[in-house]
């Protein structure tokens, strides 16, 4: 290839890619649809979502009506607790449980106050929602810890060591370190989460979009019959896509995350949001793929969906890898979304390195190669 024919390749390139630009400024509803994902969606799951145990409502039937069982009920404080009323009858209780108006119901026995005094054993009856399944461990776990530390002060108190005398005791000195997010905000994650989940989208739905428009506009065969490539069609559409989800990131962070939850980056956001770009560009040959076999916009939005789910299953970000199967562990690793979420948040909270990240980036840089290539081929064997 001369110089010449090397600078003509480039000014085709630099012109289709500015008509990509120009055909998504056109597409009013598209613009306003990519400026709500990366603002709105990201807010409302960054203050909207928690994965605590939120004001569980909380029933009682207390059948001491004692200073002990007001003692113990008292303890069940919001933010994880809320009680809701007391209970005349099990059956009340059930009905509750069953019509989802309380998620965990707690029976205080007659003789409460006297058995505690009189050293005798007594028992509670706990019945929880797991209908969540997260949620109904979380309730059971800390009503257990209430319930549990209720009884030691007691038992201690009994023994004439409480109060301070408690302090003489031989004790375990649990000194814990929270890292990387010590308040353990739940904003953090899930707006992250939900900005990956967000740039996995449009990575592979606005390339898809753009090449199916071109079909069922019929302007893809004037296209071909011009003395562009098929790699010259397919590049710019990458490319501008590429730029308008670094840009939709850059408003995430800037607009909503940093100054709304007080995100910190402890890392580069240049290393950030160049391996974002390289992400985005990679799996855009899902894209591709998906153009190659839709024949319209509503075909492009199923298949993304199909692509998406087991993506984002895969990826680690609803549920931890360690919490899978040992089959099904091993196929995150064939979710790009995996790697790139690692990176993500070894970056942003953790302050990783590139350096650190190495392996992390081989992966995703392996599989999306991989991804990119099998879209265009796809690609160069439909239009080619």
């Amino acid at each position: 290839m001369t110089r010449l024919d090397l600078q003509v390749w480039g000014r085709r390139l630099a012109v289709m890619t500015k008509k990509e630009f120009l055909q998504l400024m056109r597409d009013a509803v598209l613009l306003v649809f990519i400026v709500y994902a990366f603002t709105a969606d990201i807010y409302l799951a960054a203050s909207g979502v928690t994965l605590q145990l939120n004001h569980a409502a909380t029933m009682v039937r207390d059948l001491d009506r004692s200073a002990a069982s007001r003692e113990l009920l008292g303890r069940f404080q919001p933010p994880y607790f809320r009680l809701d009323g007391e209970l005349a009858s099990d059956a009340e209780g059930l009905h509750r449980l069953d019509d989802g108006s309380a998620m965990l119901t707690l029976d205080i026995p007659p003789q409460f106050e006297r058995d505690l005094a009189t050293g005798r054993q007594t028992a509670l009856q706990m019945q929880v929602d797991a209908t969540n399944s997260v949620l109904g461990f979380l309730a059971s776990s800390y009503a257990a810890q209430i319930v549990g530390g209720y009884g030691l002060e007691v038992g201690l108190k009994q023994l004439g060591v409480g109060g301070g005398n408690a302090d003489a005791l031989p004790v375990v000195d649990n000194r814990i370190r929270v890292w990387y997010n010590p308040n353990q905000n739940d904003a953090w994650f899930m707006g992250i989460s939900e900005l990956l989940n967000i740039i996995t989208v449009f990575a592979i739905l606005l390339p898809a979009a753009a090449m199916v428009r071109e079909k069922e506009r019929g302007t893809v065969e004037q296209l071909l019959v011009s003395p562009l490539t098929p790699f010259q069609i397919m590049f710019p559409k990458v490319i501008s896509m590429t730029a308008v989800i670094l840009l939709g990131t850059a408003l995430s962070l800037f607009a909503v995350l940093l100054p709304g939850f007080g995100l910190p980056v402890k890392g580069s956001l240049p290393l950030f949001f160049a391996l974002t770009g390289l992400y985005i560009f990679t799996t855009a040959g899902l894209g591709l793929f998906a153009a190659t076999i839709a024949r319209n916009l509503a075909q492009v939005g199923m298949l993304t969906i199909l692509i998406l789910a087991p993506m984002l299953f895969l990826s680690g970000a609803w549920t931890p890898p360690e919490a899978m199967p040992v089959w099904l562990r091993q196929l995150t690793f064939v979710s790009p979304l995996h790697y790139y979420i690692d990176i993500a948040f070894g970056i942003l909270l953790k302050g990783q390195t590139a350096g650190e990240l190495l392996p992390l980036i081989g992966g995703m840089l392996l599989l999306g190669g991989a991804v990119f290539g099998f879209g265009l081929y796809r690609f160069r064997r439909q239009f080619g």
